[in-house]
């Protein structure tokens, strides 16, 4: 029987379901108070079966009595028919079909984990904390999860009318069209000599698709890599052996993660295998409240071993991990069967990892100043002393007298284009109305200059860069 570890934030998108007990008894009951139990939950079937107001299909009551039974435990734990399984089994790989969503339960309605990037979900600006109230017009609440996530799901190239509740906005809709989700989970760039890397999510392929991106990006850097930077913001998580594996990408040695399941002797311990691949260089990993489990190893790690800073706000706060335990002729089930700890013994379970440097995300815009205005300095003051160590600039009563070009209408002059050093301002644009808020940010991931935590980060890097020189220097 393959067992398969996953630790992943709610279910939908990516929908994989648990096991559950051959039998019910436990130390504290009786075999006859079982078989009696048993006996109460068979007279329940018949009476649903032949009583109820319309037929019911017994495989249809039996995998919603099995799917209670594990929902019942926790929000992670789930019954998967067959065709559920193999759709997991799929995603698993870093390929499916849907909406690319990550959703759990929350007071009968669903809520977003969220959305994964470059998907129909994150197109329509689908965004962590909503909730999803309708589907094609009929409420989600009644449902169940798998039974909303199955709505969710169609074939290629449909079209399905989601309701969202957002905080602090009127409902609102959107039409989403189904598609095959190809999930590229790590995405890369150099940015100013930094190595900037995004883990969207763990599957198995992502360990492999890092390693390249590393190595790519000391390449791009000729030497002049000062730093990484790896975004796991809104990373929902994934399988746990990758977890472990890419953790391992940054440290040379040490435990990255322990498991402790409901037997002492079942407890097991990850530890760092390999090197560190970025040879020690300052790495900062961007978390945030959609950051989650797998995800949330990793930073762990990282942050116990000091190996990053991290920076950002509080992650989503899931320390359990789920086995995919197939059943012979049926599907599998999602089961919680161990909680995690991070090398240093704590537990994130409903409390999250705490940034090291709290940034909240936001948006930074340059003061306008009039373009008159030059600025105070020991330049301007009447009678100020000149500097002499700079060359005397020749002078051009010619331009002295010519009167400045006049901008054509709608354009900056020659003053608003250049700083002192002549350099164009990287001001943001302002924000286009017709755009809204939440695509706008999809669209901006990775640019800091709209990205004002990947900007921080970024800042941080080239100050620490700038101190270990000067150390060297003295």
């Amino acid at each position: 029987m393959i067992r398969k570890v996953m630790i992943t934030a709610g279910a939908c998108a990516w929908l994989a379901l648990l096991s559950f007990p051959a039998t019910a008894a436990t130390e504290k009951t009786s075999n006859a108070d079982t078989y009696r139990l048993l006996s109460l939950f068979g007279d329940v079937f018949e009476r649903v079966r032949n009583e109820y107001v319309e037929p019911v299909g017994d495989e249809e009551l039996i995998e919603a009595a099995l799917n209670g039974m594990l929902t019942s435990l926790d929000p992670h734990s789930g019954y998967l028919n067959a065709k559920s399984f193999r759709d997991m089994q799929v995603q698993t790989k870093g390929e499916f079909g849907g909406l690319g969503i990550e959703v759990t339960m929350e007071n009968g309605w669903v809520k977003v984990i969220s959305p994964i990037d470059d998907t129909p979900a994150a197109r329509a600006g689908i965004q962590p904390g909503d909730f999803i109230t309708h589907l094609n017009g009929e409420a989600v609440q009644g449902l169940s999860l798998n039974d909303a996530v199955d709505r969710m799901r169609g074939p290629v190239n449909t079209d399905i009318k989601v309701t969202i509740r957002r905080e602090g906005q009127a409902p609102f809709e959107a039409t989403l069209t189904r598609a095959v989700i190809k999930i590229q989970t790590v995405k890369y760039k150099l940015q100013d000599n930094v190595g900037y890397i995004r883990v969207s999510q763990f599957v198995e392929s992502t360990d492999t698709n890092l390693k390249k991106a590393i190595d790519q990006l000391k390449k791009d850097a000729n030497g002049n890599l000062q730093g990484f930077i790896l975004d796991l913001r809104n990373n929902p998580g994934g399988l746990l052996d990758q977890a472990v594996a890419v953790s391992s990408d940054f440290l040379d040695k040490g435990e990255i993660v322990s498991t402790r399941s409901r037997h002492p002797e079942d407890t097991q311990r990850f530890n760092a295998h390999g090197k560190d691949l970025t040879d020690g260089l300052p790495l900062v990993v961007l978390i945030n409240d959609g950051s989650a489990s797998a995800s949330e190893i990793v930073a762990g790690a990282l942050q116990d071993h000091r190996r990053a800073i991290l920076l950002g706000t509080k992650s989503f706060g899931k320390g359990s991990v789920q086995t995919i335990i197939p059943l012979a002729g049926h599907g599998a089930m999602r089961l919680t069967t161990a909680r995690y700890y991070t090398p240093s013994g704590r537990s994130i379970q409903a409390v999250g990892i705490e940034p090291d440097i709290k940034v909240a995300p936001a948006k930074v815009e340059a003061m306008n100043q009039p373009a008159d205005r030059f600025g105070r300095s020991e330049a301007s003051l009447p009678h100020a002393l000149k500097n002499d160590t700079l060359p005397a600039k020749p002078a051009k009563p010619d331009d002295a007298k010519a009167p400045p070009a006049a901008a054509a209408p709608g354009q900056p002059s020659a003053a608003d284009q250049s700083g002192a050093d002549g350099a164009k301002p990287t001001t943001p644009p302002a924000a286009n109305s017709n755009i809204p808020a939440p695509l706008l940010e999809a669209l901006r991931m990775g640019d800091p200059a709209t990205d004002y935590q990947l900007a921080r980060a970024l800042d941080l890097l080239h100050g620490l860069s700038l101190y270990k020189g000067a150390a060297k220097a003295n």
